[in-house]
């Protein structure tokens, strides 16, 4: 997804059901509760691809994400989201065993987003929105909890959260 400060996000209570409809700036400047989703792409040796968020972003500039992650747009659902978003983002048109992993609350970590959590499988090479990703890497599960425990800066905080998560499962 392009962000704009037009982007128009659905406002959710505590049980993810909608309220209403804001824009994107008023969600992220009242912190009110949203939706997003996150995407874990493995290849078949069991390495994470990582992207580097876009300087342009306006959370986390430059950290290290999640594969591929997103809002949920208006009207649509986690399921819908989570493909459009690898095609977005990272030109991923047919992820291999693309299924939800679990969902988070929302808390500060996440940015207040109901979060559901996807993985699914590719080799790629991707082809990376620039206005959304300034770069990508594939890197083996032991060598990425090395590089979060030395040097948690790096990354988003969302997507430490979320690893922490899926790790613990």
């Amino acid at each position: 997804m392009i962000t704009t400060v037009t982007d128009i996000f659905d406002v959710v209570d505590k049980n993810d059901c909608v309220l209403r409809q804001e824009s994107r700036a008023i969600v992220h400047r009242k912190k009110l509760l949203h939706r997003a989703v996150h995407v874990f792409v493995f290849n078949h040796a069991g390495e994470l691809y990582l992207q580097r968020r876009s300087m342009t972003k306006d959370t986390a500039p430059g950290k290290w994400m999640s594969s591929c992650s997103g809002h949920v747009d208006t009207g649509e659902d986690y399921d819908d989201a989570a493909p459009r978003e690898l095609i977005e983002e990272i030109g991923l048109h047919e992820p291999g065993d693309l299924k939800r992993i679990f969902k988070e609350a929302p808390c500060e970590q996440t940015g207040y987003e109901f979060v559901w959590v996807y993985t699914c499988h590719s080799e790629g090479p991707f082809t990376l929105e620039p206005t959304e990703v300034i770069g990508g890497q594939w890197i083996e599960v032991r060598h990425l909890n090395k590089w979060l425990k030395q040097r948690p800066r790096d990354f988003a905080w969302s997507f430490s959260h979320l690893w922490a998560k899926f790790q613990a499962l």
